[in-house]
């Protein structure tokens, strides 16, 4: 089980590093979004593109944190049922529930993935390709997949007794 273990650390490194990515972009659509306020308010000029590119870094901020959501068990999860069930059939409800969003995860990574191969277009005001931030809709379900099959082997484990 240590070839597992290292496999999993070397995921959530992964998954960190992509976190602090899309955090990193935080600032800079901070600012943008600031300076757009100010050059419409005082000077009544915006600032061309800004709302593409707000969303644009949006988007990556948020694809790719979801699977460092999953890592800290941030997602939202009702336990009010499954925490009055036995321990062993909790554990097998988390199972089907994990085994069922890896399967609707990887969907979503592959039809990423076939809409980010398929993208030729651009932007309207900046001309900026679609296809890099389709591609991140892939990305970000690719490591919540890997996250989610983490959490499904721990979890498979702990029902075994392990």
């Amino acid at each position: 089980m240590q070839a597992y273990e290292n496999v999993k650390a070397f995921i959530q490194k992964v998954t960190r590093i992509l976190t602090y990515v899309g955090m990193f972009l935080l600032i800079p659509m901070m600012l943008l979004t600031a300076a757009e306020v100010v050059g419409r308010g005082i000077w009544s000029r915006p600032i061309p593109g800004t709302l593409e590119l707000s969303s644009y870094m949006l988007s990556i901020f948020i694809l790719l944190g979801l699977a460092y959501t999953q890592q800290v068990r941030g997602h939202v999860r009702v336990t009010m049922f499954t925490d009055r069930l036995p321990e062993k059939v909790a554990l097998s409800m988390d199972v089907f529930t994990t085994l069922l969003s890896i399967f609707i995860i990887a969907m979503l990574c592959w039809q990423g993935y076939k809409v980010a191969m398929e993208e030729v277009s651009v932007s309207d005001m900046l001309r900026v390709p679609q296809y890099p931030f389709r591609m991140l809709v892939a990305v970000g379900a690719f490591f919540l997949c890997l996250e989610l099959l983490c959490d499904l082997v721990d979890t498979v484990r702990r029902l075994a007794g392990k």
